[in-house]
């Protein structure tokens, strides 16, 4: 089989990781907004210990020891052309170029309040925009996070424990939080929570603003359609889970009526050979959930089957999510699995196995030391 050029549009997590897999088979290229990978996960440690965050979240893809073969492109997706198998890019400097494909993964992710934004970014616009929103809630006394989900969840616990003379409040509609996991990781969350000092308020369910976009740090009074009064922090952080797909470059042939990509059980687009996606783009299940759950190991594999006219394997979406809720913590961390039973990596264990054989090493095939930008090590108390 000759060597087959696969282009990968989009490199959050997903595409990382489905890229490094590929890279050793075929000529692969990369497309991102970004110089390097900008996680979509663990917002509570982003937004109240960025340094500590950006180790392991932002990475430069020149670190990534498993991508020094693939060609990483910093631009924009623009368009493409399915039957004529190729992609449009428009770059910083208003030019646009064209890429040609054998196989198009699609990985472009979802845009996610003011952390997940498909906007073109540098290195230093990425790091000013970390600093910016760690700042806001480091000034403010008083904080309230609406949301139920592990965003909002993380969010409340992390900033409560980095900040514990602040009034830290959680609103979420139910009568518990992480109703997409099992019910027993919520019992055991919302105990740290409440040992962090974090408030619980269930029940209430928040008036979107006419015309917000999720995509900053607000200080307005929040609105209840529940009847309860109007509740006021100097700070109030939206994290509901109103995720709206990266996919405006793409035709209206290949999207669901929420604007997510059609797969097959496969991870492949219906009615166009050689094209896939995977990730929080792919419309596997309700929960997208090929996001974690090693989509990436099966679309990878999948596409070098179709090259070889191989029989491709179906994905198998779990019901519930997993994985970690709060992220690292000072007594280590907690990872849970679909059964809701957690195991917990010691605080030891994080640097000295956890980061650099399991993650650096078994996840990511290798990263060479990444160095946190000057301006994320100092944090303000």
């Amino acid at each position: 089989m000759s060597r087959k050029r696969v282009v990968i549009a989009g490199l959050g997590d997903s595409g990382v990781l489905t890229a490094i897999r590929l890279a050793k088979h075929a000529d692969v290229v990369g497309i991102s907004a970004k110089p390097g990978l900008v996680s979509g996960q663990e917002l509570g440690e982003r937004l109240a210990r960025p340094g500590t965050w950006a180790r392991e979240h932002w990475v430069p893809f020149d670190r990534f020891r498993g991508l020094d073969r693939v060609r990483a492109v910093h631009g924009t997706l623009t368009g493409v052309d399915l039957d004529a198998r190729k992609v449009f890019v428009g770059n910083n400097d208003g030019s646009t170029q064209t890429e040609d494909y054998d196989a198009l993964i699609i990985s472009t992710g979802v845009t996610n309040g003011f952390w997940r934004q498909p906007t073109f970014q540098s290195a230093a616009q990425i790091s000013a925009d970390l600093r910016s929103a760690h700042e806001r809630l480091a000034a403010a006394e008083s904080i309230i996070v609406v949301g139920g989900g592990a965003a909002a969840v993380s969010s409340a616990a992390n900033l409560a424990t980095t900040w514990p003379g602040k009034r830290v409040d959680l609103y979420f509609p139910g009568d518990r939080a992480l109703v997409t996991h099992h019910p027993r990781i919520w019992g055991r969350v919302q105990r740290r929570l409440t040992e962090a000092g974090v408030v619980l308020h269930p029940g209430h369910r928040a008036i979107v603003p006419d015309g917000f976009a999720f995509d900053e740090i607000i200080g307005e009074p929040v609105q209840w359609s529940t009847g309860q009064p109007a509740a006021s922090a100097d700070a109030v952080l939206w994290a509901v889970g109103r995720v709206r797909p990266n996919t405006a470059w793409l035709p209206d042939d290949v999207l669901d009526a929420d604007g997510f990509v059609r797969v097959t059980p496969e991870l492949r687009v219906p009615g166009y050979p050689r094209v896939f996606a995977v990730g929080d783009v792919a419309s596997t299940d309700p929960l997208r959930t090929s996001a974690r759950n090693q989509g990436d190991r099966l679309v990878a594999r999948n596409v070098l089957a179709d090259f070889s006219a191989k029989p491709l394997r179906a994905y198998r979406a779990p019901t519930l999510r997993w994985g970690s809720v709060l992220g690292t913590q000072p007594s280590g961390l907690e990872v849970f699995a679909p059964t809701g039973h957690a195991f917990r990596f010691p605080a030891w264990s994080i640097d000295r196995v956890l980061l650099p054989w399991i993650v650096h090493w078994g996840i990511y095939r290798g990263i060479r030391d990444n160095s946190v930008p000057a301006a994320l090590l100092e944090q303000r108390p």
